[in-house]
């Protein structure tokens, strides 16, 4: 069996059980302890799992949607390294849209020189652009507090007026049947929104948010460019049609 599928096998297991014995693994694979054992090896590297004692388990549950906070807090380093990758995809005199994920946040460091205009509906972002010297303009609407997002029926108003030719967006799963998921319906709204008024839409996922799904769609796989720190199978993945991958 391939290495791929055979991660694609563990994590999409680990999901349906939020718990999985090393024996288990063992069986569903039909390989050897110190594979397996590698292999958890290697994807909690990815952030993708946690290893415990016999086995391994999930490193937090979509359900809950965490607070911008806890979401700053986890997987810095590859973050950081995704985000450094998409501002090259950034030119100068683009109009570009970062949403309020953690990992857009991350960008912004990396556009200072940049000759760009920057929306946004991120409450920390707003105060990051401004101190890089980035020009921008701020979403106007209601402010979910968790992840200090502005949302609702304004925000959508506000962006529909403008198109964009790019759009940076986070997501909380990445699933082939289920495509970009995210817990909240009005943040899926507003991306969907961002999506349909760019020329170009990156989506910026770190491999532990690979065969997770959350509440609610808001695009296909094929509707965007993922930027990750893995390559995922791609027979699991058929739907992908564009990936970067940045090297860890």
């Amino acid at each position: 069996m391939l290495t791929e599928i055979r991660h694609e096998l563990i994590l999409d297991y680990l999901n349906k059980k939020g718990f999985v014995k090393l024996a288990e693994l063992i069986t569903l694979t039909n390989t050897s302890e110190s594979t397996i054992r590698r292999d958890l090896s290697y994807l909690e590297s990815k952030q993708a799992l946690k290893r415990v004692h016999g086995g391994a388990k999930l490193i937090d549950n979509l359900g809950k949607e965490l607070s911008y906070f806890e979401k700053s807090s986890k997987n810095i380093q590859t973050k950081h390294l995704i985000a450094k990758y998409a501002s090259n995809m950034v030119t100068d005199n683009d109009f570009i849209f970062l949403d309020a994920g953690t990992t857009t946040y991350e960008m912004i460091s990396f556009l200072k020189d940049k000759k760009i205009f920057v929306v946004t509906n991120g409450l920390k972002h707003i105060d990051a652009l401004i101190d890089n010297d980035i020009p921008c303009y701020m979403v106007g609407g209601k402010v979910k507090l968790t992840t200090k997002a502005v949302i609702g029926s304004d925000a959508f108003k506000c962006l529909n007026k403008f198109k964009f030719d790019k759009c940076f967006l986070g997501t909380n799963g990445v699933d082939n049947k289920f495509g970009f998921t995210t817990p909240d319906p009005e943040e899926a709204i507003i991306k969907e929104c961002a999506i349909s008024k760019s020329k170009q839409a990156y989506v910026l996922a770190d491999y532990s948010k690979f065969s997770k799904s959350s509440f609610m769609k808001f695009a296909e796989l094929d509707e965007c460019t993922i930027i990750t720190n893995h390559k995922p199978c791609k027979k699991t993945y058929d739907k992908i049609t564009d990936i970067k991958v940045v090297d860890n």
